[in-house]
């Protein structure tokens, strides 16, 4: 399954309400932060990440999508 932004904000908001943070409202911005947070890590492992494979018909190194 490919990483997803809308994946991780959905998690990062489920954690902060856990730990008791406002994520709805008008005056609420926990869930700006998340799509932020969210957007950043995937937009860092899509261009940075690597998997290398070392062994077998399939070594090398590949970018993550």
């Amino acid at each position: 399954m490919p990483i997803s932004n809308s994946s991780l904000k959905t998690k990062l908001i489920k954690e902060m309400n856990g730990k008791g943070m406002v994520t709805e409202g008008e005056f609420a911005k926990a869930a700006d932060l998340a799509e932020a947070i969210a957007n950043a890590v995937v937009e860092e492992i899509t261009s940075n990440a690597l998997v290398v494979v070392d062994k077998g018909s399939s070594a090398g190194s590949y970018s993550v999508s």
